[in-house]
């Protein structure tokens, strides 16, 4: 069953990738939509948590990965699936989530934003490096000849120019940007989902014969992306609102972007696709189950200091 995962290939067609490079930018777009001169403001006066943020993003989750993967010894291609995954930056639905659990919505806002921003380069150069200390992934990308500057242009493309067009557009026209972010995000959410959902049903076979794998894998991985957050935080005692904010945007990967470079680089290699896509699915599960969790925590908190 792993080496017919290793040769499986989603099947994927152009218009597909188009929707979904074009469903990403306008997530993108809808995220600088919200930024303001006050989110570079409020890095400056809080720096640590900020840098902690990044650090986790970039450093932190990438070394426990390897690590995992050094434990589970999946396959070669969905080795390298968990190495993207790990490389691209949080997901948007992260400020959403940040914001139902009652943590720091302003350092979520920066951190998703400038997560992507340095992900044009570093989610490339993040990907090369870590999948290079695993042989069979090395051995892997020696095989497809990946040119790393056609992902930097590629990454810069879908979410660089949709990032430096929104923060233009929110300076000149803050009342339009407003009144749009409010309708733009929803809709790209929906356009991503129904994407996801599309390409479920276009591989529900691939899916149900390997789903049993893929989920233990996902779930492991993605508890390894919570924990690296959350560690991380505690070990430098940041406040708890801080602490929700770097779990939840640390276990929030930008499997989109991931899929969009499997589809665009790999043809669809079918144990990175599964795996990207198995984790745009379960990150929202996962992200929702512990926001949620955290606000009840929360609600039930100040209700004994009510009756107190």
């Amino acid at each position: 069953m792993l080496e017919a995962l290793d040769k499986s290939t989603l099947n994927f067609n152009q218009d597909s990738l188009l929707l979904l490079n074009l469903s990403l930018a306008i997530i993108m777009f809808g995220v600088a939509l919200d930024l303001k001169i006050s989110d570079f403001r409020y890095i400056a006066k809080n720096p640590k948590s900020f840098a902690l943020g990044i650090l986790s993003q970039f450093f932190f989750l990438p070394l426990l990965t390897l690590v995992l993967i050094y434990i589970i010894q999946p396959p070669p291609s969905v080795a390298l699936g968990m190495f993207l995954v790990a490389a691209c930056p949080g997901g948007n639905v992260s400020n959403f989530m940040t914001h139902l659990a009652k943590g720091n919505t302003a350092l979520s806002v920066s951190l998703t934003a400038f997560s992507t921003a340095f992900s044009i380069v570093l989610t490339p150069f993040n990907f090369g490096l870590w999948a290079s200390f695993y042989q069979p992934t090395a051995n892997l990308l020696k095989e497809i000849s990946l040119s790393y500057f056609e992902v930097f242009q590629t990454v810069a493309l879908i979410l660089g120019i949709p990032l430096m067009v929104g923060m233009y557009v929110n300076d000149r026209y803050p009342d339009w940007a407003k009144k749009a972010t409010k309708i733009l995000k929803p809709l790209s959410i929906l356009i991503f989902a129904g994407f996801v959902i599309i390409a479920f049903i276009g591989n529900y076979g691939l899916f149900i014969k390997f789903i049993s794998l893929i989920f233990l894998w996902v779930l492991g991985h993605n508890f390894v992306a919570l924990f690296s957050g959350f560690s991380l935080a505690k070990i430098f005692k940041l406040p708890l609102e801080d602490t929700k904010t770097l779990t939840i945007e640390t276990g929030i990967q930008n499997s989109g972007l991931a899929l969009v470079l499997i589809f665009t680089y790999f043809d669809g290699l079918g144990g990175m696709a599964i795996i990207a896509a198995w984790w745009g699915i379960w990150h929202i599960i996962s992200g929702m189950t512990i926001a949620t969790v955290w606000k009840n925590i929360g609600q039930l908190q100040r209700l004994q200091m009510i009756n107190k």
